[in-house]
């Protein structure tokens, strides 16, 4: 605990992010793009669902960020309301905009997937609609936050929701297993994978990617909010004179 108390310090937290912010954007930018490059172009079309198979560089990475940044906020918040490190309360408030945009592309890079697949746009199969709840419950949880910090509250009813809303994450995770679906089930795991190794490899770039992408957005994002902060607390100072 003394080096989680000591990384709280908002000072010492600034002087890691800033460097740290441009490394991990810029990285994830480069090996995501390779990425896709190489998701688009050097790897064979599937031999049955042919060309649409390509999305999967964009659909996975989203969908593992999309259910990661919840955890991101359910960790924070867990954190903030043992222990009310103010700096876990901004990372949660951080990571919901990122979360809540990789949500959004899952759903979108789905849709766009399933057309051709399943020969529909949408189906309110267990996957498909408990992502659109996480979706919905991002949008929440950045309402909430809002409201509670422009009455200047504590941070605890955010943080309260946040912790909630991870009971959505195992659902997500084995409703493929739990209900009949159209969604297929795990293609990658610990023990190995489904997809063939001559299409499998770009995934790995955008997988790292877009998650080194993600952290560096949330720190940028967490290193403005205590700007905010430190400007709102200097106004009220001067007002106070």
């Amino acid at each position: 605990m003394p080096a989680l108390h000591a990384f709280a310090n908002p000072a010492r937290f600034l002087k890691i992010a800033r460097p740290l912010t441009p490394v991990l954007f810029w990285a994830g930018v480069v090996l995501a793009a390779f990425g896709a490059f190489a998701g688009l172009t050097l790897t064979p079309p599937d031999y049955l669902q042919k060309e649409s198979v390509r999305i999967l560089y964009i659909h996975v990475p989203a969908a593992w960020l999309g259910m990661a940044g919840w955890s991101g906020i359910a960790l924070s918040s867990l954190v903030y309301l043992v222990w009310r490190h103010p700096l876990a309360a901004i990372a949660a408030r951080a990571c919901a905009p990122a979360g809540a945009v990789f949500a959004a592309i899952c759903l979108i890079t789905g849709s766009i997937w399933g057309r051709p697949t399943w020969g529909t746009w949408w189906e309110w199969d267990g996957r498909l609609t408990s992502m659109l709840l996480l979706f919905f419950v991002y949008l929440a949880y950045i309402a909430l936050a809002r409201a509670d910090a422009d009455r200047g509250g504590d941070g605890r009813v955010p943080a309260l929701f946040g912790v909630a809303g991870s009971v959505l994450l195992p659902v997500i995770r084995y409703s493929v297993v739990w209900w009949n679906t159209l969604h297929q089930g795990q293609s990658i795991g610990l023990t190995g994978s489904k997809i063939d190794g001559s299409m499998l490899w770009p995934l790995g770039f955008t997988g790292i990617g877009f998650t080194l992408f993600f952290a560096g957005v949330v720190l940028m994002r967490m290193r403005a909010l205590l700007a905010q902060q430190k400007v709102e607390a200097r106004m009220k100072r001067m007002a106070a004179r």
